[in-house]
């Protein structure tokens, strides 16, 4: 079929839905428009679904089942979808940053997983358990990968990290006292090694920082780049250059802007020490 968009199941649970709807059509011979009559939408939300344009409803799911007669296969899907405590989009950005040869780093608000400390990372986790935004499993679950994720960090040879921090970051207080001075300690480390470079945008950037949301970029060993940003609500991976490209300008925008390692450095050190 022309211009069919290839589906991989294990990009998220959206598109593991989406494959597997496809492919339960197509053994039926079904065209989407035939599939959206049976089940009282159109072909073109069919496709959207299939493609992850559209996330499945429990509504959709239950409908699916009762076409294709698969009892409760879709709602159960529908239901792993809305429970995992990950992102859209982020599982596929996983297994792609373990891969990459650099790393380029955005934050706002609070410190970058991969730079943070299991004290720091607890305690958001927990902050989110509390406002009822995750479930004490989910919390685990995201700590879980969290630990994984930093860990694939020491490889050989190891990423080059760019991390770039808004100044929120190093003075929000996350986890009391003690959790943030060893979190800034780790900072401080970091900027030292010598395939890091840490960066602090000040708040005097204003209208000069080029994000407003946590961006990553990624370059993998064949060169290629992708870009993954989220909001509170979704995350998106972008893989065509027309997009990725300008947000990779960007980011070297904000580089340069940005204070130096030195400067930053001295930054987190004088808060470290109590000092303004």
């Amino acid at each position: 079929m022309v211009n069919r968009k290839e589906l991989d199941p294990e990009e998220s649970p959206s598109a593991r839905f989406g494959q597997r709807l496809r492919q339960l059509r197509d053994e039926r011979g079904w065209t989407q428009d035939e599939l959206g009559t049976r089940m009282g939408c159109t072909g073109t939300h069919i496709s959207a679904v299939e493609t992850g344009r559209r996330p499945p409803t429990e509504r959709f799911a239950m409908s699916a089942d009762r076409a294709f007669g698969t009892g409760d296969m879709f709602q159960r899907m529908v239901h792993a979808l809305q429970n995992t405590a990950l992102l859209e989009g982020f599982p596929e950005y996983v297994r792609q940053e373990v891969r990459a040869t650099e790393i380029r780093l955005f934050e706002l608000g609070i410190v970058p997983g991969l730079l943070q400390t299991p004290e720091y990372a607890a305690a958001i986790a927990r902050g989110a358990v509390r406002r009822g935004a995750i479930t004490e499993q989910q919390a685990k679950e995201r700590l879980t990968l969290l630990a994984e994720r930093q860990a694939s960090l020491v490889r050989t040879p190891p990423p080059f990290v760019y991390a770039v921090l808004d100044e929120s970051c190093i003075r929000r207080s996350v986890g009391g006292p003690e959790a943030m001075d060893t979190q800034l300690d780790k900072l401080v480390a970091f900027a030292e090694l010598p395939n890091t470079v840490l960066q602090v945008a000040p708040f005097d950037l204003g209208e000069r920082r080029s994000f407003d949301l946590p961006v990553t970029l990624l370059t993998l060993p064949e060169r290629s780049q992708i870009a993954y940003s989220e909001s509170a609500q979704q995350g998106r991976l972008e893989r065509d250059m027309r997009f990725v490209q300008p947000m990779l300008t960007a980011y070297h925008q904000l580089q340069a802007e940005a204070a130096s390692q030195a400067v930053s450095v001295a930054m987190i050190e004088q808060l470290r020490k109590g000092t303004p």
